[in-house]
């Protein structure tokens, strides 16, 4: 799993299993096709679409005490969309 970071749990996220929707962290160089690749190769589902967005920055204290972003500390986050039949295992061992 070098391409995906990790799997989200939040309210949301845990919401969107529902509409059988997962999320992931992934590498911000990542492409949508390439992410579609690896998930169809490694948990074997076929994936019906793809949202990603990338996050902002985390706050970080500047010079004087003022709050900005840090242009270092990029993140990626993507929502996959299965097929109805299709399932990933949330933990996996």
């Amino acid at each position: 799993m070098d391409k995906s970071k990790n799997q989200v749990l939040t309210e949301k996220s845990i919401r969107l299993l529902q509409q059988n929707q997962y999320t992931f962290d992934v590498n911000p160089e990542l492409t949508k096709s390439e992410m579609k690749d690896w998930i169809e190769q490694f948990f074997k589902v076929k994936v019906k679409g793809m949202n990603s967005r990338r996050l902002p920055g985390r706050r970080r204290r500047q010079r004087g005490n003022k709050l900005g972003t840090s242009g270092s500390v990029r993140r990626k986050r993507m929502i996959v969309t299965l097929r109805n039949n299709d399932v990933i295992p949330l933990f996996l061992n």
